[in-house]
């Protein structure tokens, strides 16, 4: 038996996500920018996939760029929004995914901004209060939050954060990459110029996402060279992949709330099991608070021994696939920041289990089993 449990990392593509990508494939290659038939057939396809994107989020198509995923997205929103707005000032949270952080302290180390890393609880949830405070200081701000946390599943207030945002005039950007097509998003209800998805993280393709970009923001090219994406993100479309993130976001949202139903449960079944058959583990940051925490991510964290030395790679021989934290840290020795910074306790071995509506009880309970092999 194999079980993937590491579905905050990338999900598995839906089975009508592959059919329609497959006989695309073979009927519309045309490149979108030429202008017969076949081309465009592509350009149609684009733009209809753009205004399901943008229904979905209750905004309007002309506000949806496709990008090649979350990171190309974010750094978009970071570099054009800054650069291109004169901004000297930015603010973010020290467990913000390494596609915020790295750009940010990047224009930091040349001196193009100064950055403020805003305050923090127990629970890796920020301090709504010491943002104002920041920004009084700094009104005209760029504001970086991530909707949800990718490694604890901390969810974050952006509503409030927004409307804070206005308040001072600042551009508030939100990598909401862990909860598109996951949660409701209405884009008239929140006050945010930037966000953006990736949709290998919803049953759909690798290496293709969006940016939303306000109507109140006015950015460069990030790349040059094309006109595509109306002039906005030079380079060929990637045309079946696009309209496999519309369909996989579609079939999101059509069956959104009896997922999150089952995916929670499963969730919940495994806190229960965990508890039942293992001593001595606990859960990192809130992620047992089913309110305020990501229902698809259970961080756990379990004593370190001689079993849990090498804990990730015997779960992996025993046919268990889950992660440390950021599949995207994956290659790095220094561990997570984010369990650093939330759970300072280094006599703890941190795991992320993260689930899908692919997965079953029956894969929690043989879960269990090879846990309870290696530390009972």
């Amino acid at each position: 038996m194999r079980v993937y449990l590491d579905n905050a990392a990338t999900t598995a593509i839906a089975p009508e996500v592959i059919d329609l990508m497959s006989d695309m494939m073979k009927s519309d290659y045309a490149n979108p920018s030429s202008i017969h038939h076949g081309g465009r057939k592509s350009r149609i396809i684009i733009e209809k996939s753009r205004k399901t994107v943008a229904n979905l989020l209750n905004t309007s198509p002309g506000n949806i760029f496709f990008t090649s995923g979350g990171t190309e997205a974010d750094n978009m929103a970071i570099r054009c929004g800054i650069l291109d707005n004169n901004i000297t000032h930015a603010i973010t949270s020290s467990i913000s995914h390494k596609a915020v952080l790295y750009p940010l302290e990047e224009l930091n180390k040349k001196n193009l901004i100064s950055l403020s890393y805003i305050k923090l609880d127990k629970n890796g949830r920020i301090d709504l209060n010491h943002l104002d405070q920041l920004l009084q200081n700094n009104p005209r701000t760029f504001v970086s939050i991530m909707h949800a946390n990718n490694e604890i599943g901390t969810i974050q207030p952006i509503k409030e954060i927004g409307l804070i945002c206005k308040k001072y005039n600042a551009i508030f950007h939100s990598d909401t990459v862990q909860t598109m097509a996951h949660y409701t998003i209405d884009l008239q209800e929140i006050e945010v110029d930037f966000i953006t998805g990736s949709a290998h993280k919803f049953h759909g393709p690798k290496g293709v996402g969006f940016i939303y970009i306000g109507d109140n923001i006015t950015i460069k090219p990030f790349i040059s060279g094309g006109s595509q994406e109306r002039n906005m993100r030079a380079g060929t479309e990637n045309v079946h992949s696009i309209a496999g993130l519309a369909k996989a976001m579609e079939i999101s949202f059509s069956s959104m709330n009896e997922d999150k139903k089952y995916i929670l449960d499963l969730k919940k079944y495994m806190i229960q099991e965990l508890k039942n058959n293992l001593n001595d583990i606990g859960f990192n940051a809130s992620c047992t608070d089913h309110k305020n925490s990501l229902f698809k991510i259970l961080s756990v964290s379990f004593p370190k021994n001689s079993s849990s030395e090498m804990l990730l790679f015997n779960l992996d021989i025993m046919g268990i696939s889950c992660s440390g934290g950021s599949a995207c840290s994956a290659g790095h020795m220094s561990g997570s920041h984010v369990l650093d910074e939330v759970c300072k306790d280094q006599s703890r071995t941190g795991v992320r289990f993260s689930f899908s509506k692919y997965n079953t009880k029956e894969e929690i309970d043989f879960t269990i089993k090879r846990l309870k092999e290696i530390f009972n």
